[in-house]
């Protein structure tokens, strides 16, 4: 009986403090207990409840008192288009593939592999390791640690042609993934408003990074070999573009692969125009059918710079990178990345260094090229079975990701939409190209979880396709 007249006390004051002015002085004790018909405990009782809530205030020797209530509305953050301006046309947002999806949905927008295809224990036992090193607790030097340094230096020197003069240990900067050393890349070699020279379609990070750093874009269309150089030469003889944004090995989104005709006779027009050829090689360890071969093993003269990321091959949460440059070029990009973040984490860097180096890093790229060809293998046959009206033009020898063709005259847009809706997420190809799409595409990432809706997915692409 003492709780609900407790309940009925504080019900009757909230209504009355809703009607009272701020800082009205409310009834005594003995008037709400004369008033009510309830104990001095049960009132005192319902005093502490009203202060709990924030609703009244009791001032010692004074009385208690109505605190002032703010009327709960909408958050207006309109002053914000005043402040900030409009956004500028070419700036992405968040691209498809770092959006969230529900737990039971096919999930095949991700750009990166599941954690089974990763070497989790590799990962757990360097990051214990690591965390009983100096590295733990001191600050990284701003090129990187010396020993990860020389790794990835060495991974290029151990393959570099009889004549060439290898990349040393200095070369190397290490960076916390490839993004931010393209987002100083851009910056520090390219030049705000400077022209650059980019593949289209393309990675979709480069082409944000390009547009934070104010950097003009030039599309050159690439096809499965790689682009056309004789178009490469055009466009820096039109342009005088500085440098040339490419990934000539399995290329994200379409899985192309520069053959050596083209890998030589780039190389040959970077050098004849003075320019940069800047290598993103982020799928160096994820090999299926051929290996990778990095342009960058046929240059000691600092027109190639070099990108390699560990995120996708050891774990997307050490983001260890390097960027491999030399003369001035490499000078200007570390005093960007200091600007930008100083250093990177010792204790990745660390961790990093202790996977890569221990015997059983080699047995699981072996294992990963297995599993990777199985999944891409199981997804391209899906889609020739339940999707034929879309069509893989270039089955890619490494990478993650297949480029999907949808029918003469489809919407991507609305296609990835309709997917969503019956649980299947896709990456609307769109977000791939530097200028207007040539064509619908959509970009499928079969490294992701639960392969064996891969069938399923392809139902649904299928019956989206057809207007099922």
């Amino acid at each position: 009986m003492s709780q609900d007249s407790t309940e009925r006390i504080v019900t009757a004051l909230r209504e009355w403090i809703a009607r009272a002015a701020p800082g009205a002085r409310l009834p005594s004790n003995r008037e709400l207990t004369l008033q009510h018909g309830a104990s001095p405990v049960t009132v005192q009782k319902a005093m502490r409840r009203l202060s709990a809530l924030g609703l009244i205030e009791t001032r010692p020797g004074v009385g208690t008192f109505a605190r002032a209530m703010r009327t709960a509305r909408p958050a207006d953050y309109s002053w914000q288009t005043a402040a900030l301006g409009a956004l500028p046309s070419r700036m992405p947002l968040l691209s498809s593939t770092q959006r969230s999806a529900a737990p039971d949905a096919i999930a095949l927008h991700s750009g990166y592999p599941a954690p089974e295809l990763l070497p989790e224990r590799l990962v757990r036992q360097a990051l214990a390791r690591a965390a009983r090193l100096e590295a733990a607790v001191l600050r990284s030097p701003a090129a990187g640690s010396p020993e990860l340094q020389a790794w990835f230096a060495g991974e290029l020197a151990a393959a570099a042609p009889v004549g060439v003069t290898p990349a040393s240990a200095r070369d190397a900067l290490i960076i916390s993934g490839s993004q931010s050393g393209l987002s100083s890349i851009f910056r520090a070699v390219v030049g705000v408003g400077q022209p650059l020279l980019i593949e289209s379609p393309t990675y979709w990070g480069a082409i944000l990074a390009a547009a934070q750093a104010g950097v003009e874009l030039v599309p050159v269309p690439a096809g499965p070999d790689g682009p056309d150089p004789d178009a490469v030469e055009r466009a820096f003889a039109e342009t005088g573009a500085r440098g040339f944004y490419a990934q000539p090995t399995f290329a994200n989104p379409t899985g192309a692969m520069w053959s050596e005709t083209t890998r030589t006779a780039v190389l040959e027009i970077v050098r004849q125009h003075g320019a940069f050829l800047i290598e993103d090689d982020w799928a160096h360890d994820l090999a299926i059918d051929a290996d990778p071969r990095p342009i960058a093993l046929q240059d000691d003269d600092g027109h190639v710079i070099y990108l390699r990321s560990l995120t996708k091959s050891v774990s997307p949460a050490l983001r260890v990178a390097a960027v491999i440059a030399r003369g001035p070029a490499r000078e200007r990009i570390l005093a960007d990345r200091a600007a930008e973040s100083m250093y990177v984490s010792g204790l990745l860097q660390a961790a990093a260094l202790d996977v890569v180096t221990q015997p059983a890093w080699r047995t699981h790229l072996r294992g990963l090229r297995e599993q990777l060809r199985a999944r891409r293998d199981l997804l391209l046959d899906a889609l020739h079975e339940h999707a034929p009206t879309a069509s893989v033009e270039t089955v890619p020898r490494g990478g993650l990701n297949l480029w999907v063709r949808l029918p003469e005259g489809g919407d991507a847009e609305q296609v990835v939409r309709e997917c969503a809706v019956r649980g299947v997420i896709l990456a609307p190809g769109s977000e791939w190209f530097p200028a207007e799409p040539s064509g619908a595409f959509v970009r499928l990432n079969y490294s992701g979880a639960a392969p064996e809706r891969f069938p399923e997915a392809a139902r649904v692409l299928g019956d989206v396709l057809s207007g099922s």
